[in-house]
């Protein structure tokens, strides 16, 4: 029987790279992004290199409760058993606490938090159920420690850490499994463009297969953290 493993953010990134390592295990994506080209292309990619592989896509804004709701009554409609939640979607936007826009706190808790939160609500309680299920976030190390040009983001970072390790209380006695994910710099989308050598940063890549090696510990077993940082040290915005 295929497993299917969900993935908020899959087109770019550490999410795509989850994507990529999960289903050459054979499981079937079920994702979303912003944009539906992006969708469509990563569909057409993974279904042709992993033809055991199914992806089911829909276009979200995950800042937008609407468009979340949407995309979790389109999953509830597949009508099938989420063994793995990679709430993996997020922004970040560089900034200072005392000069960043009024809007941004709003901004970056209605991604960072809020999504992960309304897309944990639409699946847990038949992870609830059914007695398995694992359940990532995908905190950082701004999670635990502030950045002087964090502002916003370490914030709301700081709060899906927060509730993560609650989530872990909520749901040990449940078998659902809570892995808090804290990468440290890693070469994505947020850090094209800069002016450092690749070597300085972490793969995508790396961060997929320690929440793989995660997944398939035995039941008796839980990692309820992954920390990652460059082997040279981590790099502040």
């Amino acid at each position: 029987m295929h497993k299917y493993i969900l993935v908020t953010g899959g087109t770019k990134g550490i999410g795509r790279a989850i994507i990529e390592r999960f289903a050459a295990d054979g499981f079937h994506i079920i994702t979303c992004a912003r944009k539906e080209a992006d969708l469509k292309a990563l569909k057409l990619e993974i279904e042709q290199k992993y033809t055991f592989s199914k992806v089911f896509y829909q276009a979200t804004d995950v800042s937008d409760k609407l468009s979340l709701e949407s995309f979790i009554r389109y999953v509830r409609s597949l009508n099938v058993k989420v063994d793995v939640l990679v709430n993996n979607a997020g922004l970040y936007v560089p900034g200072k606490i005392t000069e960043e826009d009024s809007t941004t706190l709003q901004y970056m808790v209605e991604t960072n938090l809020y999504s992960a939160y309304y897309i944990t609500k639409g699946f847990v309680g038949d992870m609830i159920k059914r007695k398995s299920g694992h359940i990532f976030m995908l905190c950082s190390t701004a999670s635990i420690i502030p950045y002087a040009n964090g502002g916003s983001y370490c914030i709301s970072k700081f709060a899906l850490y927060g509730m993560t390790k609650v989530l872990r209380e909520e749901l040990k006695d449940h078998q659902v499994k809570v892995t808090a994910v804290l990468p440290g710099a890693t070469f994505t989308a947020s850090w094209e463009g800069v002016d450092l050598p690749l070597d300085r940063f972490m793969r995508s890549e790396d961060v997929a297969s320690a929440i793989s090696n995660a997944y398939y510990m035995s039941p008796n077993s839980v990692v309820e953290e992954i920390l990652i940082r460059p082997q040279l040290g981590d790099i502040e915005s």
